[in-house]
This record gives C-alpha cells, sequence and structure tokens, in this order.
C-alpha cells in the first residue's frame, strides 16, 4: 500500500510503499523518514549565539557548495560528472533550504561560485568541500546544546559522507 512519508531533516515528504533509504530531496538516512501522519517537523527553535552563528555559517557552506556544483553540472567534460554534480547541487540547495528555515530568512542568498572544465578538478573540489563541511558539522553538533540543531548537525555529517564517498571513488 502507497504511504505518504517525511523527512525529519528537511520535512519533505515522498510518496511510496516503503520509506526510501535516502531522503530523495535533502539526501537524509532512513532513520530520518517517518510516516507522515506520524511526525511533527519544526524548524522553530531558539537559537543560542553560537547555535546562530553556526547555522549562518552553515547557510554560507551549502550556498556555496550548491553554487559550485550547479556550475560543475553545467561545465563539467564528463556525462556522468554533469549527473553526478546535478544532483549534489539539488541535495545542497535543499540543506541550504533548511538552514533558511531554522534562520527565519525569506530566501537563500544567491552563490558565486565557479568551477572548472575538467570533472577530474570538479571531483577534487568537491572532495575538498565536503572534507571541511563534515569537520564543521561534526564541531557544530558537537557545540549545540539544542536537539534539533544537533540532530540536523548530526544528520549532515552523514549526508556529507555519502557524497564524500562518491568523490572517492570517482578519483580511484
Amino acid at each position: 500500500m502507497v504511504k505518504l512519508w517525511r523527512c525529519l531533516i528537511c520535512g519533505d515528504p515522498y510518496i511510496g510503499e516503503n520509506p526510501p533509504p535516502n531522503c530523495p530531496f535533502c539526501g537524509a538516512h532512513r532513520e530520518y523518514i517517518k510516516e507522515a501522519k506520524d511526525l511533527e517537523v519544526t524548524y522553530d527553535v531558539e537559537l543560542t549565539d553560537k547555535d546562530k552563528s553556526n547555522a549562518e555559517y552553515a547557510l554560507k557552506v551549502e550556498v556555496s557548495n550548491a553554487t559550485f556544483y550547479f556550475c560543475a553540472a553545467d561545465e563539467t567534460d564528463d556525462p556522468e560528472g554533469r549527473l553526478l554534480f546535478k544532483a549534489l547541487a539539488k541535495v545542497e540547495a535543499e540543506h541550504a533550504s533548511i538552514w533558511k528555515k531554522i534562520l527565519r530568512l525569506p530566501e537563500v542568498p544567491k552563490g558565486h561560485e565557479t568551477c572548472f572544465k575538467e570533472n577530474r578538478k570538479n571531483l577534487a573540489e568537491s572532495h575538498a568541500r565536503e572534507e571541511r563541511a563534515i569537520a564543521f558539522y561534526k564541531k557544530a553538533a558537537l557545540e549545540s546544546d539544542n536537539s534539533r540543531i544537533k540532530q540536523i548537525f548530526e544528520a549532515l555529517v552523514e549526508i556529507e559522507t555519502d557524497h564524500l564517498f562518491l568523490s572517492e571513488e570517482r578519483l580511484k
């Protein structure tokens, strides 16, 4: 029987017989996908100064990464690379949207990143970006006393680690 599922991290709905292994929108792992009728998703949280600073930085990271990936999807010289970067761009843009909601901003800021024509260079840049994001998100999760903020940062560590694996596999 088809059900309505919802991601606890991004809040987006999914229709299917079973929850997907990863959220098709933000990449969150299956543990964060629940039947919509059983799940309340909130972004209305009280932010400490540290959480606000970390959320603002996370938004910049995600906007930068999404912009880079959209550029790479258009410019890279490899057909599979274009597909990979398009998928990553959409996921990173969804992450930026999460932080926009947390920070109660009217819109996601625009990014201004460039990329390379050579797929291998884009993969190497992707790898470096994901490593930086993972390190920051791990630190931000440890610094937060807010369970919702901690949960989002921890989920993003898992998602960005998945992305890191994608670039590692292709750089071999």
